[in-house]
């Protein structure tokens, strides 16, 4: 799977696509929110993950595809609290139409997808093996499979789901 295109806009109100996220190296593609316990439970390491990324040559863009009408906490105005209350070192735009959600085929959040500089799928899998609750010292996975493609340009054969909250759809 090739990355897909996106033009979506940030809670820095600017517009983020494919070619302002990614990084020489390549790019994580995370699908997040503001209410789901499992992104709560590893929102620390994703930041610390991410932002280590970037020095290896990794861009990170975290993209919302809840439909915030039954989630508030997923709002556009808690999203921007929430990525200024934590400092995000990536983007973290909102997929309001979730046409990005559905292109990616995303399920739940948290949810990672990690493309080589070509912009070719690696990786598609969780962070780590934390749960609702942080595992402590868990492996790095995402980090580790990201610094591995940014070396030799391929993902590792061994790759875990995501598991998380299902993505919000809107009603048909």
């Amino acid at each position: 799977m090739k990355a897909h295109a996106f033009d979506l806009l940030g809670v820095d109100g600017k517009r983020h696509t494919l070619d302002t996220a990614r990084g020489p190296k390549g790019l994580v593609v995370m699908f997040i929110c503001n209410h789901c316990p499992y992104v709560k439970a590893v929102l620390d390491r994703i930041i610390r993950d991410c932002g280590e990324l970037s020095h290896h040559g990794i861009g990170s863009i975290a993209v919302m595809s809840n439909d915030p009408t039954d989630y508030p906490e997923d709002s556009f105005d808690n999203m921007k609290r929430i990525a200024q209350e934590r400092r995000f070192p990536f983007p973290y735009v909102i997929d309001e139409t979730q046409a990005v959600a559905r292109a990616y085929d995303a399920v739940c959040t948290p949810e990672f997808f990690g493309f080589d500089s070509a912009l070719a799928l690696q990786y598609h899998g969780r962070l780590d093996a934390s749960r609702r609750d942080a595992v402590p010292n868990a492996k790095r996975e995402l980090f580790d499979a990201m610094v591995q493609m940014a070396a030799t340009g391929r993902g590792p054969k061994e790759q875990h789901p995501s598991v998380g909250c299902s993505i919000k759809w809107k009603n048909a």
